[in-house]
This record gives structure tokens, sequence and C-alpha cells, in this order.
């Protein structure tokens, strides 16, 4: 299963982006090109397929990659050596990031995401909503046949300015109306610029959650996939900002009720479900819960390798990530009015820029191994300049430590996870139970940050499916 498995397929370069997108999307078999795989069986239903896939996605050889599988802005050789040297860069990884350079368009029309000159005055009050696709690869041979509609809300950013964001309702075939249960995907990281949305991504084949949400379908309930305040619309988007994320998630939930023909009401029992910055919007939005959405009925929630210190998650990064950094000090500087040009010499000031224009994959690929302390302008590390000008911040982003609603919770995390620590996982899974609340607590070994991501999906939907039938998770507090 690599990226040698081609088809016949009219644009040079999408041949290779097919097995890239099915590979980085976690969209990891593929049906004949006459019979395209259905989206259901890509998803691991169990912890031996999921071991399988990740198995699959680390043998992949950099030697199948040229320049018309690599992003413009990278080498051939820059390619290969990141991921011969990483164990989380991946060949797949490579092809995905060069197939966002030539993305398909969108089922959803461009002026869609453009806010209007008044929106609701309630937060969660829908502005607009129009059909749009879900695929699993950007040459759409693997459309999922769920109903797909992108709607805007009102939502409040951390300032008190009314904002529009927008979100995506997935209904399967089969889903009962009006719906019993519904779960609510707090994105991971998709980059900072508006052509990272999940709603964009979703309709042209190249969103990385694409698995995370048919594992969810599977199921037969309804789906809503937030994009955060600032991502898709107009405005910034605050990377990792607690109050953002949260008030975004728990508002793309309160709208979907005023979406027409959602078939979700006030009844339905609603998951909030979350990984790396969608496990951290997950927490926000369950420490606001009470106070901003009091009337959702939340029946459960997961988050996993959730970043609830920041600084630590920084300062334990290695340099296979300056892509995210990068991504922390540009909402940094942005929340703070610190000006960049301060502190970074040109060479930062340019990988600040071009980051900010791309998506996770690219940006990962584009700064791979680039050490922090070449971007400043006296030398100094990206730490050191959190540690002087972002603290603050920085700390406003900490969670557990604010009650959350009486539901069980799902905490998930590798204990090979090289972006966030695991302790911080077995952490919160603790605070929370020393909180009183009825905590699961699932680690596994799935190698690196995206191996923990899926080897956790196959549990993750045993604890939905049982909390949703009011039957209690297994309690693992008194082991943490």
């Amino acid at each position: 299963m690599g990226t040698s498995r081609q088809r016949s397929v009219p644009h040079p370069r999408r041949i290779a982006t097919l097995s890239a997108a099915a590979l980085t999307g976690l969209a990891l078999t593929w049906g004949t090109a006459a019979a395209p795989a259905h989206a259901q069986s890509l998803v691991p239903q169990t912890d031996e397929e999921a071991t399988s896939i990740i198995e699959d996605r680390q043998a992949e050889d950099s030697s199948s990659l040229n320049k018309s599988n690599v992003p413009d802005g990278v080498s051939v050789e820059q390619a290969r050596t990141a991921v011969d040297k990483s164990d989380e860069i991946t060949t797949a990884d490579v092809e995905y990031a060069a197939a966002l350079e030539d993305l398909p368009s969108t089922a959803v029309p461009e002026d869609f995401y453009e806010t209007p000159a008044t929106l609701p005055e309630k937060n969660g009050g829908v502005v607009k909503q129009a059909p749009s696709d879900f695929y699993l690869d950007p040459v759409k041979l693997i459309k999922h046949d769920a109903e797909t509609t992108t709607y805007m809300y009102r939502t409040t950013d951390e300032d008190g300015n009314a904002r529009a964001a927008t979100a995506t309702l997935l209904t399967p075939e089969g889903a009962s109306a009006p719906a019993k249960d519904a779960v609510v995907i707090a994105p991971g990281t998709q980059g900072i610029a508006d052509k990272c949305a999940p709603s964009r991504q979703m309709s042209m084949g190249t969103e990385y959650e694409g698995i995370s949400v048919a594992s969810a379908l599977a199921s037969k309930r309804p789906v809503i996939i937030a994009d955060y305040v600032g991502l898709g619309t107009e405005g910034s988007h605050r990377y990792l900002n607690r109050a953002e994320e949260g008030r975004s998630v728990l508002d793309a939930a309160k709208a979907v009720q005023e979406v027409k023909g959602s078939g979700i009401d006030a009844q339905t029992k609603l998951q909030l479900r979350g990984y790396s910055q969608g496990g951290h919007a997950t927490t926000a939005a369950l420490e606001l819960a009470d106070d901003w959405a009091p009337d959702l009925n939340i029946a459960s929630a997961s988050a996993g390798a959730v970043p609830t210190d920041l600084y630590r998650t920084l300062s334990e990064l290695s340099s296979v990530y300056t892509g995210l950094l990068l991504y922390g000090v540009a909402s940094f500087s942005e929340q703070t009015g610190v000006d960049l040009s301060e502190h970074l010499n040109q060479k930062g000031l340019d990988a600040v820029e071009s980051t900010s224009h791309q998506c996770t994959a690219e940006a990962q690929l584009s700064n791979a191994f680039t050490d922090t302390t070449t971007l400043t302008k006296d030398g100094s590390s990206f730490q050191d300049l959190v540690d002087k000008q972002f603290m603050t911040v920085v700390e406003e982003q900490r969670l557990g430590q604010e009650e959350i609603p009486d539901v069980p919770v799902l905490v998930n995390h590798s204990r090979l996870d090289d972006v966030v620590p695991f302790e911080l996982g077995r952490e919160l899974a603790s605070t929370w139970c020393d909180a009183g609340n009825r905590v699961a607590f699932e680690d596994n070994l799935g190698p690196t940050h995206i191996g923990g991501y899926i080897a956790a999906l196959p549990r993750i939907e045993i604890f939905t499916n049982r909390t949703f039938d009011d039957k209690a998770p297994l309690d693992s507090c008194w082991r943490l």
C-alpha cells in the first residue's frame, strides 16, 4: 500500500496526490480505479486494523519523491531528508503538501464565506447555509454518502466582538430523524490560512480529519465539524486560543439546531470530540459550557493529546515541528501587539509570512529541522522569545483548572507522542478524577503524534456508543 499504487487519472500530479491524500488524510486503503472504495471501509474498526494502518504509513519509501510530487518551495533532496530523518513526516505527507498547491474546486461558493453587514443577535444564530460535499481524496474517487451542509453562524471572539464562523453538518444515510445523538468534532491543527478550513478541505478531498469524520458517521449518527473563528471567514485565526476555540465549538453545536433539515434539536445528545488542537478546543468547550451554552445536551466528551500547558508543549517540541512554532509566534504576536520585526531577522519574518499561508502538512515540511536561533536577530531561540514576550498569552490558554459538566469523559494519549507530552494527558485525566468526574483514560503505543491519533479511533467509537446508550464506560480513576 505505497505511493507506487497509481491510478489512470487525467492530471500527472494528481496520480501522486491520490495516494498522498489517502495516506495523509488517513484514508489508507483503496479499492480499484473502476470501483472506488466505500468511505466506511477506510476506517479502522479494531486495534489490529489501526496498527496495520500505522505500519503501512511508516513503510513509505522516500525514493519515490520527485519534482512532480514535492511542493514548489521544497527541493527533492530536502523532502527526502525530512522523510528519512523523521518518524513523523512520511512520503505521503510530502505528496499531500504538494497536492494542496493544486487544490481542486470546492463545492461551496467563495462568496459564502463573506461576512454579511449584520449578524444575528445571539451566539449560535445561523446566518446562511449551503450544500457541500465530503470527499476522502482530491481526485474525488471516494465520496461519502452523507448529506453535507456548510453553515455560517454567529459567535463572539475573546475581545467581545461578534464574529461569523463556519461549520459543516454531515448526515449519513440511515440516520434517525429527529437525531437521537450527534458528534461534534473540533479539528486538529489545520493552519491559520482561510484555505485550510475543514469545511473547504472536506469538499476538496484534502482534509486529514476525514477519517475521524468517517469513523463517527459509520455509526449512522450526524457529525458536526467546526472551522474555528477566523479559519475560512474574515479576521485572524488565533491558534490555540482557549476562549475562541471553545466558543466556536459550542456555538456551532447550538447553531446546527437552526440549520434547515438538520434533524438535530435541543433533545439530541451531543458528544464533543477532538485530538491535538481539537483536544484543546474540546477541553476548552467543556470548561466554558456551563456558562456559555448551559442548554446544550452534552452527553459525553473525548479529548485526545490535549496540550493543556502550551509552555511545556512548546518547550519540548523538536525542530521537526518548527512550522507549529511559527503558527504560534504569528498568533501570539497578533494577540499581544508585539512587533515581530523587532525580534526576527529577515529570514524569520519571511518564514512567518510564508507559513501563515500554508496548511499543516506544507508548513511542517517547509520548516522541518529549522533551528529557530537562525530566525532571530540576536540568535536566541523561539523559546526565549516566548519567555520574554508571550508568557501572559500562553498562560491564558492553560486548561485543566476549571470545572467541567458531569458527563463521562475519555482522555486518550499515546505514550510515544512526540508533540504533546504524554504526562499532560495523564495529568488531565487525574485532575478530572480528583474533581469527581467519570473518566476513562486510554493510553496506547501509537508511534508519534499521528500514530496516537489513528490508534485511538476504535476505542473512541466504543466509548461513544456506550455513553450514548447510557452505559457507564470503564472508570480509570482507580489507576491514575
